[in-house]
Parts: C-alpha cells; structure tokens; sequence
C-alpha cells in the first residue's frame, strides 16, 4: 500500500508540475502575455459569475454555415457543460461539405480535438486542430487529405476557421487555462450547420452527396443538444459512432 500511495502521489506531483509548466511555458511569449494581460481577469469574473466551482474544462462546437464558433465550459463541480460565449468567424472558405484533399479550401466537418497550441503563429495565435483523422483518410483514398487546420487570428483563410485577433486571445487564453487544468484532449466540433431536422432537409436538397456523411454527424450533434456534454465518438471501420 505504502509503494501504490507513493506512486500515486508522484504521478499526481508530475502531472500538476507539468500543467503548471505549460502555462508558465506559454506565457513566455509576448502575444500569449499580452492576452492574459489583456483579457483574463474580464474572463475570470464572467466565469465566476455564470460558473462558479473553481477550475474547468471546456469544447469547441463551431457550425460553418452560421459562421459561429461556440465555448462551452463546465467546472469541476458541474454535471454538464454550459454555453459560455459564442464568436464569429472572421472570414469564411469552401463550401459545406467534408474536406476531402489538400488544396481544396473546405475547413473540415467532424470530431477534432486540439493538438497544438501556437503562440507565434503567422495569424496571430493559433489552435491546431488533430485533422486528418481516421475518417478523413478514409474518405480521401489516394488524394493527399491535407492539414494545418486552426482556429486562428487574422480575417483570411483557406480552410481554417478564423476570428479576430481580438477575439483569438480570450480563445487561446480559455484553451491554456483548460490545458492547465489538467484537460489532455479539448474537443473540437466542427458541424456544417446547426443539424436540425429543417436545417438538414433544406442543406441535402442542395447538397445531395453528402447525406450519408451528414448522417454520421447527427448523432454527435443530438447528444449534445440533449445531455450539453461532448458525444462519445468512436471511430469505426472510417466512420463516426456513438459510444454505448
């Protein structure tokens, strides 16, 4: 007991050493310091007020026809997540549907998570996104599927989905904080509408092709809209599923 007690008590030592170093690693670079400078003490008392309880983790869902990316945050003293803020994009690429090549300007739809945290990015600051992933490889055969894909700063882009660069700091601030917290995987959402039974009706009629893959994201989208927490995705055999 006494040697599992110590081992538990080092990983937990290790782990919050190295959350603490990632922000302090972070904060070494101007654009980072400046949107701490700038914004977190506002998003601190906002957090506070609408979700008191301490530390937090939080999702992305982004909807690409709306042109909104939403935050959703939940501390640890909470069942489920909340709305937090809701931000638009700064400049839009494609159309809707999968990415499915390099060079072809879409912004991915489906389950991502954050996998890069860039704080000298060439758009200001940037949050990578773990695209391709199984399911883009597969529906991309021999075509190279691309990559580079970001939340970032800046009012351009060719597949990205970007916001201001004002809005970026409180983004990339949220993201370190969760990071910081202990949160390993921030789930990223990337829906091509809001799917209701409507919304998608409307979209197939114009966008036939891709009904069966819309049809793989509609139950991620559900289980969001009923239970406010991330889906549990599994991949399977190049196709998106709902964990039981």
């Amino acid at each position: 007991m006494k040697i599992a007690f110590t081992t538990i008590l080092t990983f937990m030592m290790s782990a919050s050493a190295f959350a603490q170093s990632f922000k302090s690693d972070q904060l070494k670079f101007e654009r980072v310091k400046t949107a701490y400078d700038e914004k977190w003490a506002a998003l601190q008392q906002e957090i506070d007020r609408h979700q008191p309880g301490g530390v937090f983790s939080m999702f992305i869902a982004a909807y690409k026809s709306e042109g909104k990316l939403e935050l959703w945050l939940k501390t640890n003293k909470q069942s489920h997540y909340s709305l937090f803020k809701t931000y638009n994009f700064s400049a839009h690429s494609g159309t809707l549907g999968p990415k499915v090549k390099e060079g072809d300007l879409q912004t991915p739809e489906g389950f991502y998570h954050i996998n890069v945290f860039n704080p000298q990015s060439t758009y200001y600051l940037s949050l990578g996104l773990d695209y391709p992933n199984a399911v883009d490889l597969s529906r991309s055969g021999s075509n190279k599927p691309g990559g580079d894909i970001y939340i970032h700063g800046k009012e351009v882009t060719i597949g990205c989905i970007p916001l201001t660069d004002d809005k970026i700091k409180e983004v990339y601030v949220l993201a370190t904080e969760a990071r910081n917290n202990g949160q390993q995987q921030i789930p990223v959402y990337i829906f091509p509408f809001k799917m209701t039974v409507e919304n998608r009706k409307a979209k197939q009629a114009t966008f036939p092709q891709y009904t069966a893959f819309w049809t793989s994201l509609q139950p991620g989208y559900d289980y969001l809209q009923k239970y406010k927490n991330p889906p549990p995705i599994k991949i399977i055999n190049g196709g998106y599923h709902l964990s039981k």
